[in-house]
């Protein structure tokens, strides 16, 4: 006769954990659902002015307009597109300098002001002058997003590298570990859970630097039709552009947790 594969009193908590889960969704859709209901009441029974604010049922047709004429996923693919440029040249690069200032604690000390200064200065102010410099189109607008997130990911890395035990590199250093063995067998393994954190930041950033650009030069994406709504007084095509983007902000963020939970499912396993 097989063993059973958990204890009762685990297999209890696994079940108690995942009606937790069920209970907090249920609760998250419950709260959004009921948002929109009451926008949608007060909107028809005129508390709320639909010029300023629009309403749900609005919004969804527009969405259905722009589904059927095939434009909106023209806007989303180069929204979208930009947003992972962005992040994504943006990560690896600011994990590269993270690496490199690791690496060198002179090098540390000589950028550690610069650092702190770019950190300080409002990166969305200076979009006009970053899209002047890198060029109008994609071109600007992704250079946009990375300089948005590029810091924050320097000093971030730059951070978690350093707080990494120092007991553990002495003993690597004791066994003749060279700085490429400590940097690729214990900082950059120990540090997997906070650069995926990191990319999870990102991707905020990154979508506020390419909405911003498109809110300045672009003639397509999703900052275009936001933009484009306030200028001609439509505030359903607004709201639909808000919401459009927050999905599409949202599904790149379902797809980092995803691949989160397969980091942390193999480490489970070894």
């Amino acid at each position: 006769m097989d063993k059973p594969k958990y204890s009762p009193e685990y297999a209890k908590y696994l079940a108690n954990k995942k009606k937790k889960k069920h209970f907090i969704f249920a609760w998250q859709v419950g709260i959004l659902v009921a948002f929109i209901a009451l926008w949608e009441i007060l909107a028809r029974l005129g508390i709320l002015n639909t010029f300023l604010f629009s309403s749900p049922l609005a919004i969804w047709k527009l969405f259905l307009t722009y589904l059927k004429d095939g434009s909106l996923f023209g806007h989303i693919g180069i929204s979208v597109w930009e947003t992972i440029l962005g992040f994504g040249i943006g990560t690896v690069l600011g994990i590269l300098i993270a690496i490199i200032l690791w690496w060198s604690d002179t090098v540390a000390k000589i950028l550690s002001p610069t650092l702190v200064v770019l950190n300080a200065l409002p990166k969305t102010a200076l979009a006009p002058i970053i899209i002047v410099w890198a060029g109008a189109g994609i071109g600007g607008i992704v250079v946009t997003a990375i300089t948005i997130s590029i810091v924050t990911t320097i000093l971030s890395a730059y951070n978690y590298f350093s707080l990494m035990d120092e007991e553990k590199i002495k003993m690597l250093k004791s066994f003749g570990a060279s700085k490429w063995q400590i940097l690729t067998r214990l900082i950059l393994p120990a540090n997997i859970g906070n650069m995926v954190n990191i990319v999870k930041i990102n991707i905020g950033l990154a979508w506020v630097g390419v909405i911003v650009g498109e809110f300045l030069v672009s003639r397509y994406g999703l900052g275009y039709l936001i933009v484009y709504g306030g200028q001609v007084f439509r505030l359903d095509l607004v709201m639909m552009g808000v919401v459009v983007l927050a999905i599409c902000a949202f599904a790149m963020y379902a797809v980092v947790n995803l691949v989160e939970k397969q980091i942390t499912k193999k480490k489970g396993t070894k």
